[in-house]
């Protein structure tokens, strides 16, 4: 029987609740796998809760771990880590229901009504095409970014183990997840060794990018090539939007950041090279190429933003998404310029979703905030850092300055928490829960309140 079968056994579920449910099941299987004794290095196996943790962070693609990935687990912890990114990144309905095809089930209505909700798609019609685009985009640009990385891992590591380090890395950005297995060479150091390489700081930023902006405008990118009139407004939003968050903070780094007197000694190729992957990777990959606590706190503040916003949907990504502040943008715009409707390249944006960006950013806003403001009041811990770490999982990035290994077990369930909430999504989890809330159809009276 498989996942929906489970799922709708004793009762028929929403779409969000088979989302919600599929995600926590992933993640509670592979805690449990975490914790046998030959998926550690040492053969003691991992405590549920470490486990836990770190399964959350695999299937949420986030990154924040506890224990070094490369030092602490064997390489079945290793594999089976890997193993929840992919799931994670593809969605865990788009993995049932991928295997439903493969084996020759007919997908009813109710499994392509959820891949709808789970890839973000417009309409239920062509959701079983679009399925094997999925499949077909995932594994050949994992697998072209592999064979990329390979021969630079390979000299550093050796065949067997270069090779692995290629598909793992590969995956990981792709998914936007950001597990790196670097630890050998200094615990807890991503991608620093490797902050001057062009192979690995292009390629490992170029991935998370393709997994970033979503599976539906790379079906545009394919369907329409250069004819960008032909596009869905959500794709030409989603790639205005990403150009713009890339652009930006790399111009920030290069000319104010990385020209502070503490980078002096970095060469202008390496600058350059440092500037695009640090204003890539915090929407929600959470690779690094320079030490963060480095950074100045205008800088960790920009990383900090940058995380909250995220990817796209229907991508590997998750945060609040580049739709929601777009949307958010031209809203302002609109109330600038005294207009009834918010408007963005020759179409006008539906007020509900309008409603639904509104609430999505105060979700993800009040819930960061939060978790900052508990953490820093029951570690003691500085408040920008507790922010830093709350935004780096309520935007599934993994980012880190250093202190989740030291948490104590209450913040790192607010962490697990967070996590969870940042990749199944915000309207997802409030959907799931009221799905039996009956739509009120009645009007009270109006009445106007003054707000600004």
């Amino acid at each position: 029987m498989g996942l929906q079968g489970l799922l709708l056994k004793k009762r028929r579920l929403s779409s969000f609740q088979i989302i919600l449910f599929g995600f926590l099941l992933v993640i509670l299987f592979g805690a449990l796998l975490l914790t046998l004794s030959f998926a550690t290095r040492d053969g003691l196996g991992a405590s549920f809760s470490d486990a836990l943790f770190t399964s959350t962070s695999a299937v949420c693609v986030t990154g924040l771990v506890i224990h070094d990935t490369a030092s602490y687990w064997s390489l079945f912890g290793q594999a089976v880590i890997l193993l929840l990114i992919q799931i994670g990144g593809m969605g865990v309905v788009t993995v049932a229901i991928s295997i439903a095809i493969v084996s020759g089930k007919k997908i009813g209505l109710m499994q392509r009504s959820t891949m709808q909700e789970a890839i973000a798609a417009p309409q239920v019609g062509g959701i079983v095409r679009l399925t094997g685009f999925v499949l077909k985009t995932t594994f050949a640009v994992e697998l072209i970014g592999a064979a990329v990385m390979a021969p630079v891992f390979i000299r550093d590591f050796g065949a067997a183990k270069g090779t692995w380090y290629a598909l793992f890395h590969s995956i990981s950005a792709f998914c936007n997840a950001g597990f790196d297995l670097m630890g050998l060479k200094a615990p807890f150091s991503s991608l620093t060794a490797y902050s001057a390489n062009p192979v690995v700081s292009l390629t490992i930023p170029a991935l998370i990018v393709i997994g970033g902006i979503g599976f539906l405008t790379w079906d545009d990118i394919k369907t329409n090539r250069l004819h960008l009139s032909k596009y869905r407004m959500q794709s030409k939003v989603i790639l205005s939007t990403t150009a713009a968050l890339i652009i930006l903070p790399a111009l920030y780094f290069y000319f104010v950041e990385f020209a502070a007197p503490v980078w002096a000694d970095m060469p202008t190729g390496e600058r350059v090279l440092s500037s695009v992957f640090q204003s890539i990777t915090p929407r929600t990959a959470g690779f690094n190429t320079v030490d963060l606590t480095a950074l100045s706190e205008p800088g960790q503040i920009l990383l900090t933003i940058l995380m909250l916003i995220g990817g796209s949907p229907g991508s590997t990504a998750g945060g609040m998404k580049t739709t929601t502040l777009a949307v958010l943008l031209f809203t302002a715009f609109a109330v600038f310029h005294k207009r009834d409707d918010t408007c963005c390249f020759g179409r006008r944006i539906a007020s509900e979703t309008v409603k639904y960006a509104a609430v999505v950013s105060m979700m993800y806003l009040l819930l960061f905030l939060l978790g900052g403001f508990l953490i820093s009041s029951m570690e003691g811990l500085p408040m920008l850092t507790c922010l830093f770490e709350t935004a780096s999982a309520i935007g599934t990035v993994g980012l880190s300055l250093g202190i989740t290994p030291g948490l104590g077990p209450a913040s790192r369930l607010i962490l697990i928490l967070l996590m969870y909430f940042g990749r199944v999504g915000g309207l997802t989890l409030i959907f799931a829960v009221l799905s039996g809330t009956k739509e009120n159809v009645s009007k009270l009276p109006q009445e106007k309140i003054t707000v600004g």
